[in-house]
């Protein structure tokens, strides 16, 4: 009964600290830098910051199809320069 208790609470674990790196990277949180990205304009200090925040998680961005033409752009790159956040290499 101990060791089926303490698999359980593993498990539970493992899950759970699956999700919280999983809704770390959320492409939505970078919407405050549609702006910037599409047309090149100078990003906010809210953008910058969730920049930041996801840096992390461009590389996964740059897998997903949905995403990978604006992070891979011209227009991201220059914005990320602007924010003074490395450009990563994936």
């Amino acid at each position: 009964m101990a060791k089926a208790a303490a698999m359980l609470v593993l498990v539970v674990l493992v899950v759970t600290a699956g999700g919280a790196s999983a809704a770390q990277c959320d492409a939505s949180n970078l919407a405050v830098c549609a702006g910037p990205i599409l047309t090149g304009s100078t990003p906010s200090a809210s953008c910058c910051s969730s920049l930041r925040a996801q840096r992390g998680c461009f590389c996964q961005y740059a897998r997903n199809p949905a995403y990978a033409v604006y992070i891979k752009s011209a227009n991201a790159r220059k914005t990320l320069k602007t924010c003074g956040v490395a450009i990563p290499r994936c």
